[in-house]
């Protein structure tokens, strides 16, 4: 199961027909409200994976306090309802082991970000609920990681991109010299989910390019 934020209903259908990947249904959610993400996973014969997507950014805006708060509770609040409400989910059961969560934390869950301390707050907490939680579910057979994106070319980040000043500086100190793909998260999102990851918990994996190298 991934969460992910502003898909419409039409894109939730298109996603149903994409070729690229196997997605047995697409819904509309809003992980604010409780009783649609109960619903949602009360629908669910049984559940391997949940990956936490859903995400916004206010640039500028994030000072207001009325929007400071919407970041955290989609990107904060948003990531430990659903991580909580799929608890029974994920247990280890007879003869079945438990199952993963990923979540999505940012290289400004280590630093600052003057124009979204709402969003930055919300990664960094990310972070630390992300080891909470491993420490919490572990004898349930649960693991909890997150990956830590970098500069990831998507519509989230389309300002940015069309800036080329802005956009060089990024580039310039990546050590890999180039923005992220989608693809880039994805790969590492599957790893943590997969066996090859069975002896990792807590983690926080950064995919950024080497940006935090410095």
């Amino acid at each position: 199961m991934v969460t992910v934020s502003g898909a419409t209903r039409l894109e939730c259908a298109a996603a149903r027909e994409n070729p690229d990947f196997s997605c047995r249904d697409a819904v509309p959610l809003d992980v604010r409200n409780e009783a649609s993400a109960r619903a949602l996973l009360a629908d669910l014969p049984r559940l391997d994976v949940l990956v936490n997507c859903a995400g916004i950014i206010r640039r500028n805006d994030e000072h207001e306090i009325a929007v400071f708060e919407e970041v955290l509770a989609i990107n904060l609040t948003g990531t430990m309802r659903m991580c909580a409400l799929a608890r029974d989910k994920l247990k280890a059961g007879p003869g079945t082991d438990g199952g993963s969560i990923v979540n999505t934390a940012s290289v400004l869950s280590y630093l600052g970000g003057g124009l979204v301390p709402g969003y930055s707050a919300s990664k960094g907490g990310v972070a630390q609920l992300t080891k909470s939680l491993a420490i919490a579910y572990a004898d349930e057979g649960i693991r909890v990681n997150a990956i830590a994106p970098g500069w990831v070319a998507t519509p989230l980040t389309q300002t940015l991109q069309q800036d080329p000043e802005r956009s060089d500086a990024i580039v310039r100190r990546t050590p890999l010299r180039r923005w992220g793909q989608p693809d880039d998260i994805a790969g590492a999102a599957v790893f943590l989910c997969s066996p090859a990851a069975r002896f990792i918990t807590g983690a926080i994996l950064p995919v950024d390019g080497g940006y935090l190298a410095y």
